[in-house]
């Protein structure tokens, strides 16, 4: 495994601290879920001087939250302006600015001191495989001016100096988003949080649980923890027990390859140091270990092993960079997350002492890292900035019927991505042609000596007729110079 996206010892070294559920215990947070929320809440509360245990059926990051690609930057997975249209622009605003605090968060966190080889690296590159020049001038002033994001707009020509390739036009770049090893992160937030206080338990699924009443019940195979308020944030995978919470979330698996190193040639396609991502959510990919390139794929709400996914990565990188050749994949990764109906995060309570932190799919690691600081702070502090999520109730997701759609919307959404990018190329192939041939033709009248030509008017243009031969009088007679010339005849 790549020493800059995992690190074994850090692994290995959360295996020996794993310890199961033995014994009854009282605590006054129980988090279920070992993923980026429930560590992120963990850590906030345990530093916040809060008694915390944190339940994990498995172990720390086993899931999503330890298969990511480790890119941080504002924002969530519905779009601005679909944001201000639901619950307008000043609720909007204040959302935004808590997803930067986010991604703020994680900064704090992700330091060498506190997560060796951590690898931070800084800056986003959102690129768009359509020519949309005259909706990222908008795009821009609305981030830069009403939403304080420091941006910068790429032009066509920018973007593929950058990245070697005819498929993406304009970019969007965040320099203060950045990057980190996502594995290594999640484990420093399990030993962040173990030395503020949280005691961490593994292999300890959740049998059922009791929230009623002012102390809550939660049963395992081997224990029982009783807590004042319980953090259901275990995505998907709540289980029995919270069925219901559980398909209020779409489950989409994302897959992921790492090729084998590609040498200096990987360099002089992907000028780009952080990550690049495209604004249909389709690739996701930037450089690891110096030369081997790291790249998200589609994705697909069925489980599958992740290597079965190599080939459609492999794929992927050849349609986009052909210049790299066949590459090889030589490890894949994955993880399911659940992804909500209404495109925002569930963050808040449920009701007195029970609480939710989920459905962050495509939401980004900041919002994970907000919501443990949302959270902690509401329950020891009294605050109610968690409101803000309010309006994005919690929504049956459909079941099977739901993931068969959800594949469904998915697939055609690649599609149509595929052909607006194909259209796009193809127009702009006829615009450079037009001008080639135009080029061509002012050419070939500035070597005639004609000058550019008109477009024709429908009018005959006046020749001028040719001149006539002297007779034998005109010869003897001195010529007579003329005052004017024929319209028509160049000088």
């Amino acid at each position: 495994m790549s020493e800059t996206f995992t690190s074994a010892s850090q692994e290995e070294a959360g295996f020996r601290e794993r310890a199961r559920l033995s014994f009854d215990l009282d605590a006054d947070i129980c988090v279920i879920g070992a993923g980026l929320a429930g560590l992120s809440i963990a850590l906030e509360a345990a530093r916040l001087g809060a008694s915390v245990a944190v339940l994990e059926g498995r172990h720390v990051g086993w899931n999503a939250s330890g298969n990511q690609l480790g890119t941080v930057m504002p924002g969530f997975a519905l779009p601005l302006t679909e944001l201000i249209e639901r619950i307008g622009f000043e609720d909007t605003s204040e959302l935004w600015a808590l997803s930067k605090e986010g991604a703020e968060l994680v900064r704090a966190n992700a330091t060498e001191e506190n997560m060796p080889d951590i690898g931070l690296t800084e800056g986003v590159l959102e690129v768009s495989n359509v020519d949309t020049g005259d909706r990222l001038i908008s795009r821009l002033q609305m981030l830069y001016e009403d939403f304080d994001t420091e941006v910068e707009g790429w032009q066509v020509d920018r973007v593929r100096a950058a990245l070697k390739t005819d498929r993406y036009f304009h970019g969007v770049y965040y320099p203060k988003a950045f990057q980190v090893d996502g594995r290594k992160y999640v484990h420093g937030l399990a030993t962040l949080a173990r030395r503020a206080g949280a005691r961490i338990f593994e292999d300890t699924p959740v049998v059922s649980i009791d929230h009623s009443g002012i102390r809550k019940r939660i049963v395992t195979p081997s224990a029982r923890l009783r807590a004042s308020h319980i953090v259901l944030a275990g995505n998907i995978h709540l289980g029995a027990p919270l069925r219901r919470l559980s398909e209020t979330l779409l489950p989409v698996w994302r897959y992921a390859g790492i090729t084998a190193p590609l040498g200096e040639r990987v360099h002089e396609i992907i000028g780009f140091k952080g990550s690049v991502m495209d604004s249909d959510g389709v690739d996701h990919f930037r450089i690891v270990d110096g030369d081997r390139l790291m790249w998200e794929s589609p994705e697909t709400t069925w489980a599958a092993r992740p290597q079965r996914f190599a080939g459609s990565v492999k794929r992927r990188i050849r349609s986009i960079f052909p210049e790299l050749g066949n590459v090889e994949i030589s490890e894949t990764f994955g993880g399911a997350t659940g992804q909500t109906v209404h495109g925002m995060p569930q963050i808040g309570q449920l009701r007195k002492g029970l609480w939710v932190a989920s459905g962050f799919g495509r939401q980004g690691m900041n919002t994970s890292a907000m919501a443990g600081q949302l959270i902690a702070r509401s329950i020891l502090w009294g605050e109610e900035r968690w409101k803000l999520f309010s309006p994005f109730e919690l929504v049956w997701a459909g079941g099977t019927t739901g993931r068969v759609a959800g594949q469904l919307v998915g697939l055609w959404g690649r599609a149509s991505s595929g052909a607006a990018g194909t259209l796009a190329r193809y127009r702009e192939r006829a615009r450079v042609k037009d001008r080639e041939r135009e080029a061509r033709l002012a050419e070939a009248n500035r070597a005639a000596g004609t000058g550019p030509r008109r477009p024709s008017s429908g009018v005959r243009p006046r020749v001028a007729p040719p001149p006539q031969q002297p007779t034998a009088t005109e010869e003897a007679e001195p010529a007579v110079p003329e005052t004017s010339q024929v319209q028509g005849v160049s000088q």
